[in-house]
């Protein structure tokens, strides 16, 4: 069994995020989620509070362990001993960004292979802008994230539309 790589900003980790770790644990050895430090994005939680907010929600997980990286995602696969790339798929609008980063990385680090989830269905609509959007303005985030994630939203958007930063 491998080692399994899931990158991405998880700003904040949605339950479609947990639905493709999930799945991903019942595949590999050990699943690595690794959060990006993308210095072009402005992300409403920090790595630290992203980093917990996983370590929260995937603590019934024991193949899991999240990190934080900067750099490229096929050199924190070789510091993590992954071989395998996860990467979700929501909408066919995704395969063609995701297909066009799996060739980047294969050329990079030709021993990486990718792998695809598709998304389950009932979280096929979600992604982290989304869930920050229904935050601010105060709609039900309990089919879109985790328990612990749903009340650090809320400490930030006290429903009245303005951050509470």
């Amino acid at each position: 069994m491998a080692i399994a790589l899931y990158p991405g900003s998880f700003d904040p980790i949605t339950l479609g995020h947990l639905d493709i770790i999930e799945r991903a644990c019942q595949l590999f050895e050990q699943v690595v989620v690794a959060i990006l430090r993308n210095p072009s994005k402005q992300p409403l939680f920090s790595l630290k509070q992203r980093q917990h907010q996983i370590e929260i929600a995937t603590k019934h997980l024991s193949n899991v362990r999240a990190i934080s990286f900067t750099g490229l995602t096929v050199n924190c696969a070789r510091a993590s001993g992954a071989s395998i790339l996860i990467r979700g798929l929501r909408v066919m609008s995704d395969f063609e960004f995701e297909l066009q980063m799996a060739h980047t990385n294969q050329s990079l680090a030709p021993q990486l292979e990718t792998i695809f989830l598709a998304t389950s269905h009932e979280y096929s609509f979600l992604s982290s802008s989304l869930v920050k959007e229904v935050a601010r303005y105060g709609g039900p985030l309990d089919r879109m994230a985790p328990p612990n994630t749903i009340a650090d939203l809320r400490a930030l958007f006290p429903h009245n539309g303005k951050p509470n930063l």
